[in-house]
């Protein structure tokens, strides 16, 4: 690639906090030129730009949003509400001047048309959840979904094209690689995300309180680290640990389903909806176990408890059969259920699992292969 090329980088929406917002940061970094497009961007909810190297008023400038910036904020912020907007916003972009465009995307921003002479290269985080793979779980947990038939049609059609306009496809784990040739027929290469040791090493020798969250020194703790939605499967952790009073949980995390989830909770469970790096990083390092009920994508989250000496308690399904070593850095139950949950942790012995095999697993997972493997593509 020549310093002269020009390059777009286009991503479903820039509100939230996560996993995927780190490796944006890493790409932010490879890039500094790039001009990046998103549907909306929600600047108090989109804390990732803040780790950005560049100067964040000139990142800002880089930034070109859709027509669906100006809707009213009741619309943005359902999925609902603004999911008849998303294929029009995507499609409406112009990157005839572009000479690569990198989509990353769950959802509407592998859709975006390029001209021949543009390079399209699509980083999948997964095919489009509650069009495919976990169909079963939305309607159950969204009402609305179950009278949605025909659009659900409407759009399957529209997204199985949509993954075809990528020239080639980047699956972040061979779980999403596997999900890419099933439903959209399409091969891809893997590259795991980046997981940059080196910056989560300057928390590891910290030993700074939290503010927000006091707790007795003694006190033992499970912890969850997660958006508070319904694919995430929280609700499973909270009935399990209902019927073990003396058990403690940390959910560290927000999302739609937050109210919801307090109101089920009792006073063995504590809830923190911010978290910083440091506090995270005083967390993972106090907690008996990360919890994660649900089938990820990836996981990032269980590289960074495992980098601070944390085992992983986690269904046995996803990403996370990727990133955790079973007997050695984590243990998994294989039944999506309170019941199963709630006998792995009463089964859990921290002192069984050696961490130490973590570098292994850290080396894979590097942003020096990360960073390298891209270029190849790019």
């Amino acid at each position: 690639m020549s310093n002269s090329t020009k390059i777009a980088i286009v991503y479903d929406w820039m509100d939230k906090v996560g996993g995927v917002e780190r490796m944006l940061v890493t790409l932010a970094q490879m890039y500094p030129d790039a001009d990046w497009y998103t549907s909306y961007i929600d600047r108090d909810k989109a804390k990732w730009i803040d780790k950005i190297l560049n100067p964040k008023s000139e990142f800002l400038k880089k930034i070109h949003t859709s027509f669906i910036q100006k809707f009213p904020s009741f619309i943005k912020s359902s999925r609902i509400l603004s999911l008849p907007f998303y294929p029009y916003a995507f499609e409406s972009f112009d990157f005839r001047s572009y000479d690569t465009v990198i989509s990353i995307t769950s959802s509407f921003a592998k859709s975006v048309i390029t001209q021949p002479h543009t390079k399209h290269i699509c980083i999948l985080l997964t095919p489009t959840r509650w069009l495919w793979s976990h169909v079963d779980e939305y309607q159950k947990e969204i009402p609305t979904f179950s009278g949605m038939t025909w659009v659900k049609t409407g759009f399957k059609k529209w997204d199985y094209i949509a993954a075809q306009r990528p020239d080639s496809i980047i699956s972040i784990s061979q779980t999403v690689a596997d999900r890419c040739l099933i439903y959209y027929n399409r091969e891809s290469t893997v590259i795991y995300p980046p997981f940059d040791t080196a910056y989560w090493a300057r928390f590891k020798n910290k030993d700074e309180r939290l503010l927000r969250f006091t707790r007795n020194d003694n006190e033992k703790y499970f912890l969850i680290v997660s958006r508070l939605e319904p694919y995430k499967k929280v609700d499973i952790a909270i009935q399990a640990f209902a019927s073990m009073p003396d058990k403690h949980l940390v959910i560290v995390g927000k999302g739609t389903q937050s109210s919801q989830l307090k109101k089920m909770a009792g006073s063995n469970i504590k809830f923190i909806q911010n978290a910083s790096d440091i506090e995270l990083a005083h967390l993972y390092s106090n907690a008996q176990a990360l919890i994660m009920p649900q089938e990820e994508d990836f996981g990032y989250v269980s590289l960074e408890a495992q980098f601070f000496g944390c085992p992983v308690i986690s269904f046995n399904k996803g990403g996370a059969c990727e990133t955790v070593v079973n007997g050695k850095t984590g243990t998994f139950f294989n039944e999506q259920s309170a019941k199963a949950m709630r006998y792995a942790v009463a089964q859990f012995k921290p002192d069984k699992y050696n961490l130490d095999v973590g570098g292994e697993i850290f080396s894979k997972f590097s942003k020096k292969i990360f960073i390298s493997e891209i270029t190849k593509i790019v």
